[in-house]
């Protein structure tokens, strides 16, 4: 089961990365749990400083853009 993190304080930007991101896992056919974390002092213990990110088990893959779904698919899979 993978871990999936958006990363980001709920704005449209981090509510498009979360609706591309489940759309990829689910197009890839993975289990997973998708966790949105806004906590902007959870976010900077990450390392980010720009978001959306996302971090896939806890290992930040992508930050301050919304990838396309082929692209997030890369980074999830």
């Amino acid at each position: 089961m993978k871990k999936l993190q958006i990363l980001g304080t709920g704005c449209p930007k981090c509510k498009k990365l979360a609706e591309m991101t489940e759309a990829a896992a689910k197009q890839l056919g993975l289990e997973y749990e998708l966790v949105k974390v806004t906590d902007i002092n959870q976010i900077t213990g990450f390392g980010v400083m720009m978001t959306p990110a996302l971090a896939v088990d806890g290992k930040v893959k992508s930050v301050g853009k919304v990838p396309s779904v082929e692209d997030i698919k890369k980074l999830i899979a």
